[in-house]
């Protein structure tokens, strides 16, 4: 019997137009094992839940380097928990302040990584996210 894939979708909301980060950590986690699906660019909230509820994923993984995290992070949140899936994990990578972090957290963010971050963390994390 072969074991479940882990789902991940790679989005890249807002109207920021670069997109490397996200394309290098879509391509660590599918070399990981995992199913990845990337949206492209300047993705509205709705249009990334709305493919959450589609592809049926464990993870939505945003990448946000427009400062705007605050903002599309709760909506995107709350758009998962409308369509009944609140088991789904969210990461953030990209621009975050440290003051932001905590607030990111407590909102059920499961994740959030900087320029530099290591995949192999971002990995082992969502694989821990998923199993918990």
């Amino acid at each position: 019997m072969t074991e479940k894939k882990i789902r991940v979708l790679v989005a890249k909301p807002g109207l920021d137009g670069h997109d490397r980060g996200a394309k290098v950590v879509a391509r660590a986690l599918r070399d990981a094992g995992m199913e990845v699906i990337y949206t492209g660019l300047r993705q509205t909230p709705e249009m990334i839940a709305e493919a959450a509820l589609q592809e049926d994923v464990d993870v939505v993984g945003l990448s946000i380097l427009s400062g705007a995290h605050m903002a599309l992070a709760p909506r995107i949140l709350e758009l998962l928990r409308n369509n009944g899936q609140s088991q789904v994990r969210v990461f953030i990578g990209g621009i975050i302040p440290d003051e932001d972090l905590t607030k990111l957290k407590e909102m059920g963010i499961a994740g959030v990584y900087g320029p530099g971050a290591s995949t192999e963390d971002i990995i082992r994390d969502v694989k821990t996210s998923v199993e918990a």
